[in-house]
């Protein structure tokens, strides 16, 4: 059974920067797309960024665009998410997620087979 575990959050004024890390055990990870996922509070779960198995191809919401970059160690089995720049509006639980095939509504958890506990991230005005 697959396992993730995220760290790395916390309290950060904003402006500040954050990284991420989930690491991940129990499946192939060179074969899995993993994704950050961002919950506010009282709101679902949003896609904020992923990468490719295959190509390490990105994609990222806009609302992260030019601030947050994801990355992947296939060494390590870990992906880190560093998250710069950060806004009040970045606060919530950050979950990593990872799946067997590339859906191309990842950003609602579509595809996603293993999902980490989250780590809580709190950016202060």
């Amino acid at each position: 059974e697959g396992q993730l575990v995220e760290s790395g959050g916390g309290l950060v004024q904003a402006g500040g920067s954050l990284r991420l890390s989930c690491a991940a055990s129990g499946f192939t990870f060179d074969n899995y797309v993993i994704g950050w996922f961002c919950q506010a509070p009282g709101k679902e779960p949003e896609g904020v960024s992923c990468i490719m198995s295959s190509d390490g191809r990105t994609i990222y919401a806009d609302s992260v665009k030019g601030r947050f970059t994801i990355s992947r160690d296939n060494a390590n089995n870990t992906v880190y998410l560093q998250m710069n720049s950060l806004k009040p509006e970045d606060t919530g639980v950050y979950y990593c997620a990872a799946g067997n095939r590339f859906d191309s509504s990842w950003y609602r958890g579509y595809g996603m087979d293993y999902w980490g506990k989250g780590t809580l991230v709190t950016v202060s005005s």
